[in-house]
């Protein structure tokens, strides 16, 4: 089985990219954020005719989050118990959304940016990385063997080698003690990363920035994850970075992230 996540930055923008990477990947699950489209907005009919259901969750151009299984797609879950709310008045952003796959516990999450370190959106990633790890540590407290990966963009480099310079990231978002503290929460919850033993830096990424030739000067970060819990964890076989997708007219400033699991 092959499950995989994909900030496509608008699905709408991107589908026919990320119809022809499903139909020779062989991913048969593929968590997906930042789609940008509202319910009705959505194009389901391209994933259909691969043979995948779809579970979304958009409000608005903003954010939007997604589940494409071609392997039964169940209990469907609109957010996390607890998941924080943003704006005024404070609402819940399409940010989380889960399914069982074949057995497995799959949650597409789309972390909040937190913009900067001074930003009152900061303070609300912060407490969205809490809330999010007291939610997958009562999962395993309801049942230690379950199956349950949460994977997606997690808008966080939890080390220093997961970007292409600290120096320059010094002052900004990102890399930050309480970003990264809140990232080791969720792993200490007792979610691993399931890619970095197969995948290890210095100089791998999965997101570059469109400015400043990023990509082509190999300056990345590497801050969409796949966490999984101990039953999950032993299942896997392999995992990489599809950093080729980056590649060429149209791509997704995010590059897809794919697990094996035996």
């Amino acid at each position: 089985m092959r499950i995989a996540t994909w900030n496509v930055n608008s699905i709408r923008s991107r589908v026919d990219r990320v119809e022809a990477w499903l139909a020779r990947s062989e991913v048969d699950v593929l968590a997906i954020q930042e789609t940008k489209a509202r319910e009705d907005q959505f194009p389901y009919l391209p994933f259909e005719a691969l043979g995948y259901e779809v579970a979304h969750i958009g409000l608005n151009q903003w954010n939007g989050v997604a589940i494409a299984s071609r392997v039964g797609l169940a209990e469907i879950t609109v957010g996390f118990p607890g998941m924080p709310r943003w704006g005024e008045p404070p609402a819940p952003e399409a940010r989380a959304i889960g399914a069982t796959c074949a057995g497995v516990r799959v949650w597409s999450v789309y972390v909040p940016n937190g913009r900067a370190l001074d930003d009152p959106h900061m303070a609300y990633k912060l407490e969205w990385l809490d809330r999010l790890a007291a939610a997958g540590r009562a999962w395993l407290a309801e049942d230690p063997q379950a199956q349950i990966v949460i994977m997606g963009d997690w808008n966080v480099a939890p080390a220093d080698e997961d970007v292409w310079s600290m120096e320059f990231y010094a002052d900004k978002s990102h890399v930050s003690p309480g970003e990264r503290a809140g990232f080791r929460g969720v792993v200490d919850a007792g979610y691993a990363d399931l890619v970095r033993p197969h995948a290890p830096g210095p100089g791998v990424y999965t997101y570059w920035d469109y400015q400043q030739l990023r990509f082509p000067k190999k300056q990345g970060m590497r801050i969409d994850f796949a966490l999984g819990s101990p039953a999950l964890a032993a299942r896997v076989a392999g995992a990489a970075i599809d950093r080729e997708e980056r590649k060429g007219k149209g791509a997704s400033d995010h590059a897809p992230v794919v697990i094996e699991l035996s």
